[in-house]
């Protein structure tokens, strides 16, 4: 689709409030709960029930400024401890292992609580499932709860057998225990550390050269990573993962430097910090090869990841089988600590259908042979994300005129440009299940709006949840300078959901839950990837903000040479600097510069002619009513301009009909217009897209009046340095000038 999608309130799309006031842990909770009311509880053999209308949703006041979030339970008071109830009350070897895990939070012996171990209680709880409209299956309600459901879940967490899952999980050996996958999820975090990872003041210690990318280098905090990965990948990748992918190099011809990149890249990865990285060129731009470099490693790292998590999971399902009632052995070990709330645990967050349908295929590429023999609902896959729908959409730009636009733009939407999709995979011993049921995948593969969707749904129907994304241990956002132009605001409501409490369970085995699930540390836990082609301020404030890793951080951070040479004609470039003083006043006082400075230079202008191009939607509005109120000649090329109007005021600009032109970087970006009749272009906000300013100044008629005035501030810095080098945009910004000239 051409335009960025906007969400109907009718829809129940609204976007969801939630609060961020910290709440105490689960093990704060049972405490202040009291023996007495346990002992109650089981006497009574009643179940806690769960209430269907505890939704995750409450209020939300969005600060990109702020600090780290502070999660609260989704469910309030009862949430956590009614999942603990119904899961320790239905059985009584369940009843005596949770009174157990209870008395263990509270600091009791056995013999402070020994007339409770001989009670029980059983009950049965109603199941009322819920069918994802696109064929993904469950999303909310609680799992039945009958006679028979606590073996079940002490067999298998997911009700399912070994069969059902990855090959590799089916070996008797023991898992190497040296893994970082290992290292990363056992580690038992400090009160201290905890105190310390809610509020972070992050410190990049240590600094590493980027020899591929030009006057870039990777930073980061804790420990230096390896400056030769050397073996990573050997060492770390399960064996039959590890031996597809050389099969495909191999088949592929894949030269050592691109071996060797992808093995630097998965040991970035596989370190299990946050990662980002926002200078890597995009497949669809000439010479960016190594975008499919990037997600091969972050693609066998997810796999890895995958893999094992199943691995831990059937191995320990083996184990407690062979106990065969052994209670006080499952008790007095934590290595049954394997699971979380829920199954999902990697969530792709992608901008269009076409992108996601590239991911997917190579991900079925790089899965072991045994697994995608039989990849269920292929066919239907390839059609809806490999289909183009948009007829009209089609038409214009697969036309002669549509072929005259630049390469790039015609590889990014020449495949569905969909934004709004939520899909799970599922892998299994012997298939790899697209559309699978959220709660049973293992991969959720989404849009930022298709989650908004359906989080936005939770609020409408209290009897929907969006908790398979309680459990989520690795985040990747790829293609981040795409989604920018969409709705960054959607990735922050994502974020706001992740790694909460379920406000309902589902078919969790409490005593396989690891704590600091329980404990709410879920987000310490969390790896965030986040890659694209350009750093902006939204970007960076979401990797300070949301991204809380406890191993730390990595990112690779870039000087530039500028674009100036890419402009054609020789027009002189006039930057003038305005002084707000702080960025909150930022946008009112680029409006006052414009409005007090700019604007009386052209109110007046008998020729026209005048461009003004704008970066934002919100600066875009702000323009346009103060030009209504000016009463000046004008028309309007944004976003949401209809078709017909574009045509019309394309016609009227060039014929002088109208002397202004409003022209946005998203109609930019979705379109590629060559404005006809610009003489004088006014860039009122600089593009966050360094390639679009050379070409929105050779749209200019080549004439002797033509002129370019820039507005920049020293909060534009990002934006500048990429536009006339890094060494130039410092010594604009601490000038005692205020007017810079390029020609």
């Amino acid at each position: 689709m051409g335009k960025p999608r906007t969400i109907s309130k009718n829809k129940g799309s609204k976007r969801p409030k939630i609060s961020h006031k910290p709440g105490p842990s689960p093990a704060e909770k049972l405490s202040k709960k009291g023996k007495a009311e346990r002992t109650n509880h089981v006497e009574n053999g009643r179940l806690g029930e769960v209430s269907p209308t505890s939704s995750s949703g409450c209020s939300f006041e969005e600060d990109l400024d702020s600090g780290p979030v502070e999660h609260g339970y989704s469910g309030g008071d009862s949430s956590v401890l009614n999942l603990l109830d119904v899961l320790g009350s239905s059985n009584p070897k369940l009843a005596a292992m949770y009174k157990k895990r209870q008395r263990e939070q509270l600091g009791l012996s056995s013999s402070d609580d020994e007339e409770e171990d001989g009670r029980s209680a059983s009950g049965s709880m109603s199941d009322k499932e819920y069918t994802d409209e696109e064929g993904s299956g469950n999303e909310s309600g609680p799992s039945n709860l009958d006679e028979n459901y606590a073996k079940e879940i002490m067999d298998d967490g997911d009700e399912e057998s070994a069969e059902d899952y990855p090959e590799d999980c089916s070996d008797e050996d023991d898992i190497e225990t040296s893994s970082s996958f290992d290292s990363h999820l056992a580690r038992s975090l400090m009160k201290e550390e905890v105190d310390n990872l809610k509020d972070p003041k992050w410190k990049y210690k240590w600094e590493m050269p980027e020899n591929n990318i030009i006057l870039s280098k990777w930073t980061g905090t804790g420990e230096p990573i390896s400056k030769e990965p050397g073996k990573e990948m050997d060492a770390s990748l399960k064996e039959k993962i590890h031996k597809n992918w050389k099969n495909i190099n191999k088949a592929s011809a894949s030269s050592a430097t691109n071996s060797s990149r992808e093995n630097f890249f998965f040991s970035l990865f596989n370190t299990y910090r946050d990662i980002m990285h926002c200078n890597k060129k995009p497949f669809y731009v000439k010479g960016g090869e190594e975008d499919s470099i990037i997600m091969d490693a972050y693609l066998l790292h997810i796999l890895n990841h995958i893999y094992r998590t199943r691995e831990l999971v059937i191995k320990n399902d083996t184990k407690l089988n062979k106990l065969q009632g052994g209670t006080k052995e499952v008790l007095g070990s934590d290595a049954y600590l394997d699971q979380g709330f829920t199954r999902p645990k990697v969530l792709f967050l992608l901008p269009l259908r076409s992108i996601a349908l590239r991911v997917v295929l190579r991900l079925i590429q790089l899965t072991p042979l045994t697994n995608k023999d039989n990849v269920e609902h292929l066919d239907r896959f390839t059609e809806e994300f490999g289909g183009i729908n948009d007829e009209e959409h089609n038409k214009k730009d697969l036309s002669s005129q549509g072929r005259s636009k630049p390469a790039d733009f015609r590889t990014l939407f020449g495949g569905n440009n969909n934004d709004h999709f939520v899909l799970g995979i599922k892998f299994t011993k012997r298939t790899m299940k697209l559309y699978s049921d959220f709660y049973s995948s293992d991969i959720i593969v989404a849009s930022p709006l298709g989650l908004v969707t359906k989080i936005g749904e939770t609020e409408f129907d209290k009897e929907k949840d969006v908790d398979y994304l309680s459990s989520i241990e690795i985040v990747v956002i790829d293609h981040a300078d795409v989604i920018v132009m969409q709705n960054w605001t959607h990735v922050n409501t994502v974020f706001d959901h992740l790694n909460l409490t379920p406000s309902k369970q589902h078919g969790t085995d409490i005593m396989r839950i690891r704590p600091w699930y329980l404990d709410g540390q879920a987000r310490f836990y969390r790896q965030t990837i986040l890659l694209g082609s350009y750093l902006n301020p939204d970007i960076n404030a979401l990797f300070n903000r949301f991204c809380v890793n406890y191993e730390g951080k990595a990112k690779l951070v870039s000087e530039y040479k500028g674009v100036l040479p890419k402009i054609l004609l020789q027009v002189q470039q006039i930057y003038e600097r305005f002084n707000p003083s702080s960025i909150i006043d930022a946008d009112d006082a680029r409006l006052d510069y414009f409005c007090k400075k700019v604007f009386p230079k052209i109110k007046d202008s008998i020729e026209g002619g005048i461009m003004i191009f704008i970066s934002s939607y919100f600066e875009f509005v702000r323009i346009r009513n103060f030009l209504k109120s000016q009463n000046a000649s004008f028309c309007l090329l944004g976003e949401y301009t209809k078709q017909s109007d574009i045509s019309r005021a394309r016609v009227w600009f060039f014929e002088g009909k109208r002397k202004i032109m409003l022209y946005t970087e998203r109609a930019h970006f979705y379109h590629r217009y060559k404005i006809r009749g610009i003489q004088n272009l006014i860039i009122y906000s600089l593009p966050e897209r360094k390639e679009f300013y050379p070409e929105v100044i050779n749209m200019l008629d080549a004439s002797r009046n033509m002129m370019c005035n820039v507005l920049f501030s020293c909060f534009d810095l990002l934006k500048l340095e990429r536009i006339v080098g890094t060494a130039a945009a410092k010594r604009m910004l601490s000038s005692d000038k205020d007017m810079f000239v390029f020609s």
